[in-house]
């Protein structure tokens, strides 16, 4: 079962904006955004996390939410090789190229987390994926290594949240534990939006495993 952190963070701890500058984004692909990047000062967890606006999220004059809206929300867990590099091991990279195109479409907030690995760090990933290559799947690897299944917790994401003035929200995910935990920690998710299936020849095994032992909301597309 993923790791519950959740239940230890201090909901009611409050962050408070640092920065907020504007970055055209362009992807490999050549498709391009314009994200409004928020950095933040008292994260529970002291991580350099990022809240990305796309189209019309925030209000014109101010870096918020307006009132009464539920924006539509990703929230990412940051992965080196698939964002950055492209491995085909995982659907990171694939996700995170989707979601920013819909969410520049419809208006919704991105939250970078840098949690690699689902928490656990780069080099202990890249630990897992040996193992993996050894016939583990990606959440036995984790626990042979020592970690948990899944490290990763939201309360960070729950304070950009707030401080932005969201405090519900349409999700953007098949992972039903990011929505479970927001719900925990008092955001309102109003709907769970399934993203695409990205299934390659060298990540089948890892979206199965998804799939059949935390309910990640995968189903593959016919043959």
């Amino acid at each position: 079962m993923p790791h519950d952190n959740a239940k230890s963070m201090t909901v009611g701890s409050k962050a408070e904006p640092r920065t907020a500058i504007t970055i055209p984004l362009r992807f490999a692909d050549g498709f391009e955004a314009t994200a409004r990047v928020v950095t933040f000062h008292g994260l529970v967890d002291h991580g350099e996390h990022l809240l990305l606006a796309f189209g019309d999220a925030f209000s014109p004059d101010a870096d918020l939410v307006p009132v009464g809206r539920r924006p539509l929300v990703r929230v990412h867990s940051e992965c080196l090789t698939g964002d950055v590099f492209g491995s085909q091991r995982c659907d990171c990279g694939p996700q995170l190229r989707e979601a920013v195109e819909r969410l520049s479409d419809e208006g919704g907030l991105l939250l970078y987390l840098r949690q690699e690995g689902r928490g656990i760090g780069l080099y202990s990933k890249l630990d897992a994926y040996a193992l993996q290559d050894g016939g583990l799947d990606t959440y036995d690897a984790n626990t042979a290594l020592g970690h948990g299944e899944d490290e990763r917790d939201y309360a960070a994401a729950a304070q950009m949240l707030r401080c932005v003035g969201v405090d519900r929200l349409r999700l953007l995910t098949n992972n039903p534990d990011k929505a479970a935990q927001l719900v925990r920690l008092g955001v309102r998710v109003d709907e769970i939006v399934r993203t695409g299936v990205h299934v390659t020849a060298a990540n089948t095994r890892y979206l199965t495993a998804k799939r059949d032992r935390t309910g990640h909301l995968i189903d593959f597309p016919a043959a």
